[in-house]
């Protein structure tokens, strides 16, 4: 990302578009959560798929909810702070970054059977999306993956 973000909205979140994104035919999602806000992952869906929809890219928003809602629930229940949630769309697709306040890198597992549905987002971004990854970002971590075109056509 570029230093030309425009600054979250008045309620914190929403379509953003930033000069960069307008000369590129970018569109961009920000989107700040607050500490164990569970409720904003549903809008976080919502508010992505309404980017993908205005980006014509709505191929593969069933994928992009769900590895959205994989990370953003990571972040709010193995960290004490909020997150900031950013999704990028432009010609190569689609990028979704979560940005937690915690150094400690996550890594996926094989979970148990005893596990339930515990341990299981990581390995769903691993095994559905086009690139994954985590980088250190200054006192936290960044979370992403993307969605090439093709798979948002």
């Amino acid at each position: 990302m570029t230093g030309h973000q425009a600054g979250l909205g008045p309620a914190g979140g929403g379509l953003v578009r930033t000069p960069d994104a307008q000369q590129t035919d970018q569109r961009l999602l920000r989107r700040r959560v607050g500490r164990a806000d569970l409720s904003a992952v549903h809008e976080i869906r919502r508010e992505l798929r309404e980017l993908l929809k205005q980006s014509r890219h709505s191929g593969a928003v069933d994928v992009a909810e769900l590895l959205t809602s994989e990370l953003v629930t990571n972040a709010l229940i193995h960290t004490d702070y909020g997150a900031v949630v950013t999704a990028t769309v432009g010609e190569a697709g689609l990028r979704v970054e979560v940005r937690d306040f915690v150094a400690a890198l996550p890594a996926p597992y094989a979970p148990s059977a005893d596990d339930g549905t515990h341990g299981r987002g990581l390995l769903l971004v691993q095994a559905l999306a086009d690139a994954w990854g985590v980088h250190e970002h200054g006192m936290g971590k960044v979370v992403w993956f993307e969605l090439g075109k093709d798979a948002t056509p």
